[in-house]
């Protein structure tokens, strides 16, 4: 059914509109990742898409249970990552990859290289002055909404309205529908043995006042349940979750001593519980900013003591990452990885950390050679941690990392790592 709309106001509704109006065979469709995907649009999508055929849709990380092999009849899917929901797709062969670096998609967007006809988005409802916001996410949303043709969004009434601005009025959207879906919260996993041991090796390179860029899961979660006896420190990252949250209601992230937007988090998209969503909702201490500021180079460039701390598939002994592809299916992203790397590397007082466990099952991930691409070579050298330790890469030779990686690799393996080493050179 089509939804109720006025000219220039649109009037949200709990009926399903009629997308074949708004979108056309041959567009490409955005929205946002994670929780800040729009799940009644999506639905919408699939259902009609006898009479959308043939249309691309550009995918972050898929939370959503919607989208499925099967409806490649009608779709092509273009994503930057494996990660969640799209991994079916991609082990069904049917998902394509852009391998760019975070901070290339708002230029992708802008000059017209990655077009986006359609921005479908998740907005908050309005604030007094009629804006919404784009509530959980901003990234290359930002670039999105100011070269598509048509934006279509649902209001949920769980989203937070947040700072950091684009904010749209009703004429700014071309049809606005009502939200019927509930969140589904991921469940809740406690870090275990091996992701604490993590946590508290990588602890121990974050000083007072650092700025700590991280994602989210289990690794992320148990080095910042480390933290609680810091002091300041600051935060400005591309997903921010439940405990950055936690942090900052502690007192502990403060954003006091950060060099650029001091006293401010910033990040790009919220990922988590109800927790981080009544954390932001008019929060005007947190900030979600577009891809083209919290992954460029020059604004990373102005932060001191910047402690950037990403996570890997593998890591050889020569320090060469692949975080992007294992048993020869792609589950990972290029992502922001190198960007916040590089950013930690040359920060005055960055620490640029890979943290992994030693092994997957009976699987190494430290190994001789990588097995799929390298995503940050080992030029860039950082430091890796395991739950056995840490070994810091930069400023050695080849020959002085080999001892240094196979110390933390799991006990099990070394030997063999060992051998393997003698035989490459």
């Amino acid at each position: 059914m089509e939804a109720t709309e006025t000219a220039g106001a649109p009037d949200p509704t709990t009926r399903v509109p009629d997308l074949s109006g708004l979108i056309r065979p041959g567009d490409t469709v955005m929205w946002g990742q994670s929780h800040a995907e729009p799940v009644t649009l999506m639905r919408a999508l699939v259902a009609q898409r006898e009479r959308l055929r043939r249309i691309r849709l550009f995918l972050g990380i898929g939370l959503a249970d919607v989208l499925a092999p099967e409806h490649a009849d009608a779709f092509d899917f273009l994503a930057y990552c494996g990660s969640g929901a799209n991994r079916k797709l991609a082990r069904a062969g049917v998902l394509d990859i852009l391998p760019a670096h975070y901070s290339q998609l708002p230029a992708l967007i802008g000059n017209g290289t990655l077009r986006i006809d359609v921005a479908m988005l998740q907005v908050s409802p309005p604030d007094e002055q009629g804006r919404y916001s784009l509530g959980l996410a901003r990234e290359y949303l930002v670039e999105a909404v100011k070269h598509t043709r048509t934006i279509i969004a649902e209001v949920h009434p769980e989203v937070p309205w947040t700072y950091g601005g684009p904010w749209l009025k009703a004429s700014d959207i071309d049809l606005l529908v009502q939200s019927d879906t509930p969140f589904a919260d991921p469940p809740v996993s406690a870090p275990g043995e091996i992701e604490q041991a993590i946590g508290r090796n990588v602890a121990t390179l974050v000083e007072d006042c650092a700025t700590l860029q991280t994602g989210i899961g289990t690794i992320p979660d148990a080095v910042l349940a480390q933290l609680h006896d810091r002091r300041d420190l600051g935060v400005h990252t591309g997903s921010i979750g439940d405990g950055v949250a936690a942090l900052c209601e502690a007192g502990v992230v403060t954003n006091a001593r950060k060099t650029i937007d001091a006293g401010i988090t910033v990040g790009g998209v919220i990922i988590g519980s109800q927790r981080i969503r009544r954390f932001a909702h008019r929060n005007a201490t947190l900030d979600l900013r577009g891809t083209e500021y919290t992954h460029n180079p020059t604004v990373l460039g102005r932060i001191e003591r910047f402690v950037a701390i990403n996570s890997a598939v593998e890591v050889d002994l020569t320090g060469q990452v692949n975080a992007e592809m294992a048993a020869g299916t792609y589950v990972g992203a290029v992502g922001g990885v190198s960007d916040f790397l590089r950013a930690a590397q040359s920060s005055a007082g960055g620490v640029p950390i890979i943290a992994l466990p030693s092994r997957a099952g009976a699987h190494s991930r430290i190994v001789a050679r990588v097995s799929g691409p390298v995503t940050v070579p080992r030029s860039d050298a950082c430091v890796i941690v395991t739950e056995y330790g840490v070994a810091d890469l930069r400023g050695l030779s080849l020959a002085q990392r080999v001892p240094r990686m196979i110390a933390i690799a799991h006990p099990d393996h070394r030997e063999r790592l060992e051998q393997e080493a003698r035989t490459s050179r």
